[in-house]
């Protein structure tokens, strides 16, 4: 993280700022921000527009990615394997977690390439790298606001309007969650990969992998029956547990909540994105020189 300040010299009549590495590592400079905010919009826009440019369904794949994934998931692990689902359709079971699971992964993938995917931009031109992870969340809320659209059409069509409840208005609150965890997971492995380039190839496996231990196409109840009272801890280890539980229980109506695992999701929240801010900052100062 760098700032801009006049500087007070016999220099002054011909440099008018002068940027340097900022002092405080945990320090994410909102003031900054605020003034290159039309380049923070430039990256949402291009993010928005790039994923589907020259492409001939265009933006369609927004639509058409949650339904195949979830019309397979249907078939596999619904009528396949018949795991439960909390009393509500398998299909609109498995479209609720790939609406939350999209918006995360697509978050995280996107934040960890963040020093090795704009590299060129990086070394030629100053401005605050904290608005890139930044872009990056914001514009997948685009992407996930036409998903749940598409899963609030479902929920009405099979007639589970009803089941909506107040937890629903927790959404913000669940999204600002998992764009803290996804922005500070994704900037401590984009810090990382500015020496060691095998982590951009770990992530891959290890986002795809986490699905599975995530309560996307299962329930959390199915392995809270299975496991002792003691041990249950384990399934809230995941912070992404609470989230998806919330939600489901928001606009399904299904399922249960634990305080204690939505408080422990607030708390790894805050920490992970800290020290994903501490090490971002503090490899930005010279990723230059490593990349």
């Amino acid at each position: 993280m760098s700032s801009s300040k006049p500087i007070n010299s016999t220099n002054k009549s011909k440099w008018l700022f002068e940027i340097s590495p900022e002092r405080s590592k945990f320090k994410l400079n909102f003031k900054e921000i605020y003034q290159y905010r039309d380049l923070l919009m430039l990256f949402i826009r291009r993010d928005i527009v790039s994923v589907y440019k020259q492409t001939i369904l265009g933006p369609l794949w927004y639509f058409i990615s949650p339904l195949m994934a979830s019309l397979t998931q249907y078939w596999v692990f619904g009528r396949l394997a018949e795991l439960p689902s909390d009393g509500t359709p398998y299909f609109l079971f498995v479209l609720c977690g790939n609406v939350l699971w999209s918006y995360f992964s697509s978050s995280l993938n996107g934040t960890s390439n963040t020093f090795s995917a704009n590299q060129g931009i990086f070394g030629k031109v100053y401005f605050p790298r904290a608005i890139v992870p930044l872009s990056i969340t914001a514009s997948n809320l685009f992407q996930f606001g036409i998903k749940l659209l598409l899963m609030l059409v479902f929920i009405t069509i099979m007639g589970l309007l009803p089941r909506i409840n107040l937890w629903a208005l927790a959404l913000p609150g669940l999204i600002v969650l998992m764009a803290l965890i996804s922005m500070g997971l994704g900037m401590i492995v984009s810090s990382m990969t500015t020496k060691y380039r095998d982590f951009s190839q770990l992530m891959g496996f290890a986002v795809g992998l986490s699905m599975y231990v995530t309560p996307v196409i299962y329930p959390t109840s199915m392995f809270l029956e299975k496991i002792s009272p003691e041990k249950q801890w384990m399934i809230y280890a995941n912070p992404l547990t609470s989230i998806f539980d919330v939600f489901r229980v928001g606009f399904l109506g299904g399922g249960s909540i634990n305080m204690w695992g939505l408080l422990y999701t607030v708390l790894f929240a805050i920490v992970v994105y800290i020290i994903g801010l501490f090490v971002f900052n503090r490899v930005e100062k010279s990723f230059m020189d490593t990349i």
